[in-house]
């Protein structure tokens, strides 16, 4: 089972059940069937500082992605973290499924290229 804990302090409703329910079926479609994700929904100001701590950019982007264990090996018995997906929705507006898409896929490792492109295609499609 995904367990995904979703978490709001962008100050603005979003859509968590329906953000909720596309994390596990573009997790299901990659063949991730157990693991823990957090979804967190952030305000402009903090997303600036996120993406300015670890990118080094001074700028508020749709979504940042923080993985984990991803598709790595675990041994029998640990729990997988897959790690946590955050989204701006004063960036992204009603527009959050290709940016989630996107940072969930960075979660199980795929980089920017005809292989993430194609992947999200296929979600964000349907």
């Amino acid at each position: 089972m995904i367990v995904v804990e979703s978490t709001n302090r962008s100050g603005v409703a979003v859509e968590e059940e329906a953000a909720e329910a596309l994390a596990r079926a573009v997790l299901a479609g990659e063949g991730v069937t157990e693991g823990e994700l957090g979804l967190v929904w952030v305000g402009r100001d903090e997303m600036r500082g996120l993406k300015k701590e670890h990118l080094g950019i001074d700028e508020a982007t749709d979504v940042l992605s923080f993985p984990l264990d991803g598709l790595d090996e675990l041994p029998v018995g640990m729990p997988r973290a897959l790690g946590d997906v955050v989204l701006c929705p004063q960036v992204v507006g009603d527009e959050w499924r290709a940016p989630l898409v996107h940072g969930l896929l960075h979660l199980l490792g795929y980089d920017h290229g005809d292989a993430m492109e194609a992947r999200e295609g296929a979600y964000v499609s349907t």
